[in-house]
């Protein structure tokens, strides 16, 4: 790939730069701005380059139609109040739009189009529409790690018509995920929760040659306990899923990667109870297991205190409700103690796992966080990613 940061000069010129603004809205207010602070050093740099941008992006699934409630405008008005610099949104038909001349109308440096997927072309991936999108503007940029699993027409087939580079947090994505699959420094661990195995299994399997550790938590690990005949009263598990636990054991022994899960659990009667501690021969049938326990936290605090880089992707308990919080916690404040001290390179990724570092303001403290969902999961499991792979045509 070319990287936006290495391009001579970029004085004047008009770059079409794709983001994931996708933030949670309620009421059209955004509640986690994680997604939009991560881009703005992209922004910074193209801004202190003396660039044009055209910001193409979109909010949640409209599938082709006009949704007020899924307009960029409060994300717009965030930009604009973060960057201290006029951000204009542009809410005219984007095939209405006839020429990169556009930019003559106003004042500001920075356009913003409005939801690109409120054109049906844009999932379809659709060559026209591509083609169109890059007549507005001089070069491409893909800054949107987190959608380059889709192969749509702001991400793939708009590459075909303009020089195409990848924006700076992108960069860093790809730089971080690549140090735990391939320029991995050993002993090397990941913590993986999540409620479905079958949905892991591929990533689970494309690590264990690679890793040292395969620590399993969440909803997940429950298959685990009660697959070595221990009762998990009414937690969450997924059904018919013996095969897929005894291929993992099978190659982790085959490839000498330990596998961990849980010694001791936290439980309740319901998700808003308070917890009470169990081994896991006491767990009754009207309980469910919410949280990992103190010999399992102890556990997996030593594995991460003798690794020298870990993955984490998905919490150890239900911790929207703070008495099954401390599992997750625990794993985050060892991580960060590690980080510290400089013996630990970390990569964390997952919509929930990054929601409970933002809870605790721990965001800031990981060597890489990634906001990135399906693209995340997809690069581990050793997929090619369609956005990726169309920059380095």
């Amino acid at each position: 790939m070319r990287s936006i940061r290495n391009e001579a000069s970029l004085h004047d010129k008009k770059i079409l730069l794709r983001l994931d603004l996708n933030v949670p809205l309620d009421k059209e207010k955004i509640s986690d701005t994680t997604r939009i602070d991560k881009i703005l050093p992209t922004l910074k740099f193209l801004n202190e380059q003396k660039a044009k941008i055209i910001i193409l992006s979109h909010v949640g699934r409209p599938r082709g139609k006009v949704l007020k409630e899924l307009s960029l405008k409060p994300i717009c008005e965030n930009l604009q109040e973060q960057l201290g610099l006029s951000v204009k949104l542009i809410s005219q038909n984007i095939n209405e739009i006839k020429n990169k001349n556009f930019f003559d109308k106003f004042n500001e440096k920075i356009l913003m189009l409005e939801n690109i997927r409120f054109y049906a072309e844009e999932e379809k991936n659709d060559n026209k529409f591509a083609r169109h999108l890059a007549s507005l503007g001089d070069l491409y940029v893909n800054d949107a790690f987190s959608c380059s699993h889709r192969a749509h027409a702001s991400i793939v087939e708009i590459s075909k018509f303009l020089p195409s580079f990848s924006g700076l947090q992108l960069d860093l994505e790809i730089n971080a995920l690549t140090k735990i699959t391939s320029e991995i420094t050993k002993p090397i661990t990941c913590i993986i929760g999540g409620s479905k195995i079958s949905t892991k299994i591929e990533i689970i399997k494309n690590l264990i040659p690679k890793f040292d550790n395969i620590i399993i938590v969440g909803g997940m690990a429950n298959n685990f306990i009660e697959y070595f005949g221990h009762n998990i009263g009414k937690s969450i598990k997924e059904k018919n899923c013996a095969p897929i636990i005894e291929e993992i054991i099978s190659l982790s022994k085959k490839e000498k990667c330990e596998i961990t899960y849980p010694e001791d659990v936290l439980v309740s009667k319901d998700l808003n109870g308070s917890c009470k501690k169990k081994e896991l021969n006491e767990i009754l049938d009207n309980e469910m297991i919410l949280d990992i326990g103190p010999k399992t936290i102890n556990k997996v605090k030593n594995i991460i205190n003798s690794s020298n880089t870990i993955l984490w992707n998905g919490p150890a308990g239900y911790f929207e409700n703070p008495n099954f919080a401390n599992g997750s916690i625990e794993i985050a404040k060892t991580i960060i103690n590690n980080n510290k001290l400089n013996k630990i390179f970390s990569v964390v990724g997952g919509g929930d796992t990054v929601s409970l570092l933002n809870s605790i303001k721990a965001v800031d403290s990981f060597n890489f966080v990634s906001t990135a969902g399906g693209a995340f999961l997809e690069y581990l499991e050793g997929k090619k990613l369609p956005g990726i792979t169309a920059l380095n045509q």
